[in-house]
């Protein structure tokens, strides 16, 4: 019976692909994947790092699995990821019973590091820089196991050359080290070949792409258009830029390439000029509206996205009245706010004579939520009635009954797989396309009624799209 392995994942979509990866290499040398850890024989957690909390569910998960390894004695249990590359040694000395402790910059070798554990006792290893020469050969081209078999996250570029005062990517993830590009094109039509319709292109900065191999600006919208062009390709996402280096190259891109999407995640984080000196973002408020501007200029019916943290250091209340006001000048669609949670190692960190006080925060997370929830709902409500092309996702994870999907402006849309009574379609799957009457609307999703599934023809470049209607045979 061949050994087994369960990876529970922390954190944002680069530590998703990440687990992709981690998995594809454990599958390759001999290992079956498990939904079940209590029979798994390797448990591998891959962490995050950013905010306090993420530190605090990946040491209780560790306490819980204690338990289940006295139980077991040879199950192995490694930890990988931000948490690990920060925290190096100390995983080990609070929890004993870890085997392997790996980092960022050398998950290709976790086959290797469990090997030497079983034979030799508890590894730890973390590195400083990627592996010289990259990838180890035995590691090179796997494919990595992915949940979706037509969505795939592409990463463009690892670290990050930033220095905000809250972060600390840069110092668990290095400095930007970007893909060739034709590497990255490679594996997108590769992605395409095998039923691929959907690309997400992460980076921590992907604006940013591009300047670690050429002074030849922005490759970063080249490599937009080249990856749209791709025969097949229907959606491109990209997360996340930096607003003071989204270009107009990029904004052009986004608005003459069919297959990119009309979605911007343009992190705010905070709108006083002053909170974002202090955390040293490098633009102001009124150079972020403007760029934000532009973009909702150029790209018709865009959707815009942001991260704002609450009671960073020295927050005052007129900064926090700053912040609300370009919120609401902003009207996002939807937001991740995130109260401040300062990470050992960062320039806020030291700034603990100016921590806001916990009910001052609470406090104004609140009012900022109903600011944002007020725009995103009128952003829905415009949307009722139409008709919009959405890719199915399943089966809402509330009601089996419904589906759920995405609009190109991932906006989260649930309907019936049903046209009036009658029944269920089989086009209608994960991974397929249909049309979609918006019926009604809420601040964080949509409500629809099914129309017909589509199919895309690559007639012409541009923001033309042709489609055949399929109508929804009853199954």
């Amino acid at each position: 019976m061949s050994r087994t392995f369960h990876i529970r994942t922390y954190g944002c979509q680069m530590n998703e692909h990440d687990s992709e990866r981690i998995a594809a290499l454990l599958a390759a040398d001999g290992l079956e994947p498990t939904d079940d850890v209590s029979r798994a024989d390797v448990v591998v957690l891959n962490t995050c790092c950013i905010r306090e909390n993420a530190d605090d569910r990946v040491y209780g998960h560790l306490g819980a699995l204690k338990a289940l390894r006295e139980q077991r004695p040879g199950m192995q249990i490694a930890v990988g990821g931000c948490l690990a590359q920060k925290d190096r040694d100390v995983v080990r000395e609070r929890a004993r019973h870890v085997d392997v402790v790996f980092g960022t910059h050398n998950l290709a070798r976790v086959p290797v590091l469990l090997r030497e554990a079983a034979e030799n006792g508890p590894v730890v290893e973390v590195m400083d820089a990627p592996l010289a020469g990259g990838d180890p050969p035995e590691a090179r081209g796997l494919e990595a196991v992915r949940e979706s078999s037509f969505s795939a996250w592409v990463t463009i570029q690892t670290g990050c050359n930033n220095s905000c005062a809250f972060c600390i990517v840069p110092q668990v993830r290095g400095r930007e080290v970007s893909r060739p590009f034709d590497d990255l094109v490679a594996e997108v039509e590769g992605l395409v070949s095998r039923g691929v319709s959907e690309i997400t292109l992460l980076g921590q900065n992907v604006n940013s792409y591009g300047r670690d191999i050429t002074r030849r600006h922005p490759l970063f919208a080249e490599l937009l258009r080249a990856v749209g062009a791709i025969e097949q390709i229907k959606r491109v996402r990209f997360t996340s830029p930096h607003p003071k280096d989204l270009r107009p190259e990029t904004i052009a891109a986004m608005a003459e390439t069919e297959a990119v999407c009309e979605h911007l995640h343009l992190p705010l984080q905070a709108g006083s000029d002053r909170t974002l000196t202090a955390m040293r973002r490098g633009y102001n408020a009124e150079r972020y509206l403007s760029r934000l501007g532009a973009a909702r200029t150029a790209v018709d019916d865009l959707a815009v996205t942001t991260d704002l943290i609450v009671g960073f250091p020295g927050e005052t209340d007129d900064d926090f009245e700053r912040t609300l006001e370009v919120v609401a000048e902003a009207e996002y669609d939807s937001a991740y706010t995130f109260a401040f949670s300062p990470r050992p190692g960062t320039r806020a960190a030291l700034m603990k004579d100016h921590f806001v006080p916990e009910e001052i925060v609470a406090e104004r997370f609140e009012r900022l939520r109903v600011v944002v929830e007020r725009s995103a709902l009128a952003h829905h409500a415009a949307r009722v009635g139409k008709v919009e092309e959405v890719l199915v996702e399943g089966p809402s994870k509330r009601d089996a009954l419904m589906l759920s999907a995405r609009t190109r402006q991932n906006k989260l849309v649930h309907f019936s797989p049903q046209i009036a009574g009658e029944g269920i379609s089989d086009r209608v799957s994960a991974g397929s396309y249909a049309m979609v009457r918006i019926t009604s609307a809420a601040p964080h999703h949509l409500r629809g009624e099914l129309l017909a599934t589509t199919e895309r023809r690559s007639l012409a470049k541009g923001r033309r799209r042709y489609l055949r209607l399929l109508p929804v045979r009853a199954g």
